[in-house]
């Protein structure tokens, strides 16, 4: 067994675990165990005795406390799966090494640039090594780099005795991408006070605040005739689910917002003349927000609806994650003592926010306050996600001066 971050990463990227939507199981895909299997072997052999893989494929293990005084116990959180948006079979990874600026032409897939017009972040990677895919798979580095970034400090922690710590839980979990990844988590049975996920990008970024989101599923039952009779009697429900999609306002959809505006997206149309299926996701930073447009698609839905009177309609909300922030301003310190380990590793602390959601929104909301630190990936769920071996490495030294500052802070 190797041990360098770079090492790791490269072992982990190469086992699929890409999670299924329509699979009903937790996990989603068995093959999610495989790289849960071999994350325990690898635990226990540094000494992580405790290390195991429950029944929904979550890995569970701790690094004991060396000191006796009451340091609250934190944990470090990470996924195993990897999005269903791009395929993650036969991955191929590519270090380029000691990177000197310019587009990254990849080999498998020749027509698949990484540019540095849509990557400005390459200027900042002058003499690092870079790891990519070929161009035919995504990379992983959502979430592999955050798994192999805790497994290497862990393996230092162990290897560190003199560093003073206190009690330390490490959380791997399943099926994140699908927004599902604390679904199975026993906050019980982990015991810690506040955690970490390490599933952000850019080094020096910690992301405090998520998208508050829920889902939105409309069904319309229209009236099915016969076409060769249907003049002023058919009511198709596909056309009417047309009608809502072509009326939603295009100011408020993900591609025409950024920042903290919110939006309506559509993910998913089907059905017959009979009936058909319309899902949205909802998303904006305050829970007044997301109100507001739900009830202005209701709306819009209601409107179409009154030119077709035999036609009915459900109209269904369902709760997805909410904004961590509201849970993470009640307890500053958990924040406060990552901007430390940030500033000691060198870097400038960022607070930013997430258009979208993580594990820490969940377990947030859960009982377990955890904000998201950096891992040095980039263009995730895409065949152009790259990262540097030097990034994985200051997200590793993160963690460990974390651990510290968490030890220094706590009163004897």
């Amino acid at each position: 067994m190797t041990d360098t971050v770079l090492e790791r990463f490269l072992r982990y990227v190469v086992i699929d675990t890409q999670s299924d939507p329509a699979s009903s199981a937790q996990p989603s895909t068995e093959k999610q165990k495989d790289l849960g299997r071999l994350l325990v072997d690898e635990l226990l052999a540094i000494g992580l005795s405790d290390a195991h893989l429950d029944e929904h494929g979550n890995v569970y293990a701790t690094i004991p406390a060396n000191v006796q005084k009451p340091v609250p116990v934190i944990c470090f959180c990470s996924h195993m799966d990897t999005a269903p948006d791009f395929t993650g079979t036969n991955v191929r990874p590519h270090v380029l090494r000691n990177y000197q600026g310019g587009d990254i032409r990849l080999t498998g897939d020749t027509s698949q640039v990484i540019r540095v017009a849509d990557n400005p972040e390459l200027n900042a990677q002058i003499g690092h090594d870079i790891v990519t895919t070929d161009g035919t798979t995504l990379l992983g580095a959502d979430d592999k780099a955050g798994i192999a970034e805790i497994m290497t400090a862990a393996q230092y922690l162990m290897d560190h005795p003199e560093i003073r710590r206190g009690k330390v839980r490490i959380l791997f979990t399943t099926d994140e991408e699908i927004g599902r990844g604390a679904d199975k988590v026993d906050l019980e049975k982990l015991g810690a006070a506040f955690g970490y996920t390490l599933d952000g990008s850019t080094v020096g970024e910690i992301e405090n605040e998520t998208f508050s989101a829920d889902g939105v599923d409309i069904v319309i039952s229209g009236v099915a005739i016969h076409p060769g009779t249907a003049k002023g009697k058919m009511e198709n429900a596909i056309k009417i689910a047309s009608e809502i999609i072509a009326r939603l306002p295009k100011d408020i959809a993900p591609e025409t917002t950024e920042g903290k505006q919110g939006f309506i997206h559509p993910v998913d149309i089907g059905g017959s003349m009979e009936k058909a299926r319309l899902s949205f996701i909802i998303r904006d930073f305050v829970e007044d927000g997301l109100k507001t447009k739900e009830a202005l698609l209701e709306e819009i839905t209601k409107e179409v609806m009154k030119g077709y009177p035999g036609s009915t309609f459900t109209f269904s909300v369902r709760e997805q994650y909410r904004n961590m922030k509201v849970v993470l301003d009640r307890h500053p310190m958990v924040v406060d003592n990552l901007v430390e380990a940030v500033r000691r590793v060198g870097l400038t602390p960022e607070l930013h926010s997430i258009r979208g959601g993580t594990d820490g929104s969940r377990l947030s909301f859960m009982g377990l306050p955890c904000p998201n630190i950096f891992t040095g990936g980039h263009a995730y769920h895409s065949p152009l996600e790259w990262i540097s071996r030097q990034d994985m490495e200051k997200s590793v030294e993160t963690i460990v001066e974390l651990v510290k500052v968490w030890e220094e802070r706590t009163p004897d």
